[in-house]
């Protein structure tokens, strides 16, 4: 068994069972980089959907999704324990009295023990993480922000149409830790531009900022999109699933050991996929990560060396 810290386990170990995050699709959703605040379209990779596909209708409310939701957890797996999640595009963009109205809704439940918010980096705001501070000790809820990063090279954020920089990233996950609430980062390590130098300055940054959590994704490709343009015109080819296998591990090498793993690969919606996991189911691509560490004897952390003044003569 490869030697990585995983999301589920570690949410067993902590609440004492199994943990299941509901998602929750707000109504009205959006980003600053569809409206025209700070860009048009989004980014090349995203839908209609705001990443939300496997989310319920937003014309539901969200005590229905709640409610639709953790019975389907309850019948399949016997859940008694879960993590409220907002899902769909940057929650933390909505004017404040709707966005605390929305998230007292979706923690209004004696059988969660945290909520996830999924956001950007340049829509964390001192206001917010204030209320989701008092929210966190009233309810007794572990609170936990998922930013969108992608990659920490700041002209791929330009060229992949983000609407932001590095420099928001790092000021969004410094303002989280000074609240003391969690962060998540989301990366996609095989965007077009990027290489291995890439992925381990990604992992290094994390590391450094003291992120909790990461959710590892392998791009995937819907028709519609500018990516897909792209991709049909030849502008750009995927790496190999061998090559994003090399860049999994190594990036977990880089990582700080303590950061638990939520996820390794992603996956797309069912429909109108041109690209998506190699054809390849992800258990076999996580089989093929797992074998990759044992071939290398590697682990997680294994490279973490490069903090704390590594240079300085001892």
């Amino acid at each position: 068994m490869a030697d990585y810290r995983e999301y589920a386990p570690y949410l067993e170990a902590k609440y004492g069972q199994r943990v299941y995050k509901l998602p929750i699709n707000l109504p009205g959703g959006t980003c600053p980089n569809r409206d025209g605040t700070v860009g048009r379209g989004g980014c090349i990779f995203c839908d209609a959907t705001g990443s939300g596909f496997q989310c319920l209708s937003d014309t539901k409310t969200i005590a229905e999704q709640l409610a639709e939701n953790k019975e389907f957890y309850k019948k399949r797996f016997s859940a008694h324990k879960f993590i409220s999640y907002l899902q769909t595009y940057s929650n933390t963009y909505m004017p404040f009295e709707r966005f605390k109205q929305a998230v007292l809704e979706a923690t209004d439940d004696e059988d969660l023990v945290g909520v996830a918010i999924s956001t950007r980096p340049d829509c964390v705001n001192d206001e917010y993480l204030s209320f989701l501070v008092e929210l966190k000790e009233s309810r007794n809820l572990d609170v936990d922000i998922e930013l969108g990063l992608q990659t920490v090279n700041y002209h791929n954020l330009v060229d992949i149409n983000r609407g932001h920089t590095l420099a928001e990233y790092i000021d969004a996950v410094l303002r989280i830790k000074r609240y003391g609430l969690h962060c998540t980062t989301h990366v996609i390590l095989n965007l077009p531009g990027d290489d291995l130098l890439d992925v381990i300055e990604s992992a290094k940054i994390i590391s450094a900022l003291g992120v909790d959590f990461v959710k590892l994704h392998s791009l995937y490709i819907v028709g519609g999109t500018e990516l897909a343009r792209r991709y049909e015109a030849g502008e750009f080819t995927i790496i190999s699933l061998e090559e994003y296998v090399q860049r999994v591990v190594t990036f977990l090498e880089y990582l700080n050991p303590e950061i638990v793993i939520q996820r390794l690969v992603g996956k797309g919606p069912q429909d109108n996929l041109l690209f998506c996991n190699w054809d390849t189911s992800w258990w076999k691509i996580k089989d093929a990560i797992d074998a990759e560490f044992i071939a290398r004897n590697s682990k997680q952390g294994s490279r973490f060396d490069y903090l704390n003044g590594k240079a300085v003569k001892k």
